[in-house]
């Protein structure tokens, strides 16, 4: 890790979900720290608890113990509206599913984030605009999603996150619905996020899609298990063994 105070902080984090009679707890103490910059990817089986813990990094979720620190926030007993605009001016977010909206071009799905700030109407334009350049998509910024390849529509979603320029940027299975070109290029996307200084952090089951952070943690039943740079996990030995067994081809 590099040196500074993390942008995220999370200290003994606990969550308890009940299911009719049954309490399911879905993180069990997690210790995590991740400093400006960084690139991680988050793994585990079904049930693992990394999506719980998505979901309290996003502040979608509120854990029942412990403390979680955002760029210095302390969100863990903030109220519904403190913890949405956290959510606005920090945390830009990419699904697997895209969640853009049919009806309306990739450009006025980009200035969504920023209907309900101060921003002046020709201000969003304009970022959203600058966003959609940015993801090379600044030919196709008036088409609607059903116009859009599954890589553009990634691409809108990648863009839309962005928009506000968030200290961190949340990717759940971003290539899940995607082919395997198209996924390559939507790596590419986020390692040129990274290396301008983005800090990402994606959840992923794909262990070639993990390969692309520069650390991996871990999860299994709530716990964080290993948390290693990603050329130490088990995940880089075979993806480099399938490579190398391909080149030998």
């Amino acid at each position: 890790m590099s040196e500074g105070k993390p942008l995220i902080e999370i200290r003994q984090l606990e969550r308890t979900y009940v299911v009719g009679t049954e309490k399911i707890r879905a993180l069990r103490g997690v210790n995590l720290e991740v400093k400006n910059n960084e690139y991680v990817a988050v793994m585990g089986h079904s049930g693992s608890g990394k999506s719980t813990l998505m979901n309290v990094l996003g502040c979608l979720d509120r854990a029942d113990k412990g403390d979680y620190f955002l760029n210095g926030i302390h969100t863990t007993r903030m109220g519904e509206g403190q913890l949405a605009h956290v959510r606005n001016r920090q945390i830009g977010f990419v699904f697997q599913s895209f969640e853009l909206l049919g009806r309306i071009s990739a450009l006025k799905n980009v200035e969504l984030p920023l209907i309900y700030s101060t921003v002046p109407f020709w201000k969003r334009r304009q970022m959203a605009k600058e966003a959609l350049e940015r993801v090379g998509l600044g030919e196709r910024m008036h088409h609607k999603p059903n116009q859009l390849s599954g890589g553009e529509k990634q691409r809108v979603a990648v863009a839309r996150a962005m928009v506000n320029q968030p200290s961190l940027l949340l990717a759940d299975e971003p290539t899940g619905n995607l082919d395997t070109k198209t996924s390559d290029g939507i790596m590419l996307l986020f390692e040129k996020l990274h290396q301008e200084g983005q800090t990402i952090i994606m959840v992923t089951h794909e262990a070639d899609i993990a390969c692309h952070a520069r650390r991996i943690v871990r999860m299994r039943d709530g716990q964080i298990v290993s948390d290693l740079p990603t050329e130490q996990d088990p995940a880089w030995e075979l993806i480099s063994g399938e490579t190398h067994k391909g080149e030998r081809q």
